[in-house]
């Protein structure tokens, strides 16, 4: 189990899970289930956190099915 601290823009931070329980990213840090992600909020304007964060468990990782090379989508849910 490894914890992945990421930018996340606001307007997918401010989604709530039941609407997308779901991350898409590229797959520079080889993700795996039961992996930690520590999603802190990034305002892309002023290039800084603005302070908020959120952190959830990764329930399953998909690669390749419909995904561009290199890519993937992982099923999250609040710790």
């Amino acid at each position: 189990m490894t914890t992945h601290e990421l930018k996340i823009w606001p307007e997918f931070f401010e989604i709530d899970l039941t609407v997308k329980p779901f991350e898409i990213r590229k797959n520079d840090r080889n993700y795996k289930t039961g992996d930690i992600l520590v999603l802190k909020e990034w305002n892309q304007d002023k290039e800084a956190y603005t302070g908020r964060a959120k952190t959830v468990f990764v329930t399953c990782v998909f690669s390749l099915i419909g995904l561009q090379f290199g890519w993937v989508c992982m099923g999250i849910k609040e710790k």
